[in-house]
């Protein structure tokens, strides 16, 4: 993988290319904040932190780890209740993964119905955010898991725009915006429906 478009910053979608702890922490951030803004988290701690070590975060005292995500300009709009899942994320790859984050799908060869089972296990992972991370390891990362398109449902299909997974540059940054405000606009008008 040579290069990446998750941040729009070149520097961050860098790391991002190259690490995988912090492309899981990008996914993990992704959430009441804009995508660019979530995968531009792990390169400010990575330059606040001097690198990012999954056994350092593990390992470090929350509350200066929390200094360090909360310092200006916040890693997240919510710095204390997402820093500590960094720390939980980091926590479980070490413990379940020998701090090798590529483990959660590479070891044992798995299937995408298992990579997609082990990423519903990690801290700050549901359903959705795991299917979404499976797309884009598929699309982007060069996954050959079998069966991660099936896994990854919706997320997963050729050529959708529906989640990060399926950005690669400006253009397609805009598709997934305009759908994601589409699913908005449905919703509400479902829930208007209903009253």
């Amino acid at each position: 993988m040579s290069s990446v478009f998750l941040s729009g910053d070149p520097q961050a979608d860098a790391l991002l290319a190259e690490d995988r702890f912090a492309l899981l922490i990008g996914m993990l951030l992704d959430q009441q904040v804009t995508m660019e803004s979530a995968f531009a988290g792990p390169a400010k701690l990575a330059e606040r932190l001097g690198r990012l070590d999954v056994d350092e975060i593990a390992e470090m005292n929350p509350d200066d780890f929390l200094d360090a995500f909360a310092a200006s300009p916040a890693v997240h709009r919510f710095p204390k209740s997402m820093a500590a899942r960094v720390q939980k994320l980091a926590a479980a790859i070490v413990d379940d993964y020998d701090g090798q984050p590529e483990a959660i799908w590479t070891r044992d060869d798995p299937s995408g119905a298992e990579v997609l089972k082990r990423l519903k296990k990690l801290p700050g992972f549901g359903d959705q955010k795991a299917k979404i991370f499976l797309a884009l390891l598929g699309k982007q990362f060069g996954l050959k898991a079998e069966g991660w398109r099936e896994a990854a449902g919706d997320y997963g299909a050729e050529g959708s725009r529906r989640s990060i997974a399926d950005v690669v540059d400006d253009f397609t940054l805009q598709e997934v915006r305009e759908f994601k405000k589409q699913q908005k606009a449905a919703a509400k008008a479902a829930k208007a429906a209903k009253k």
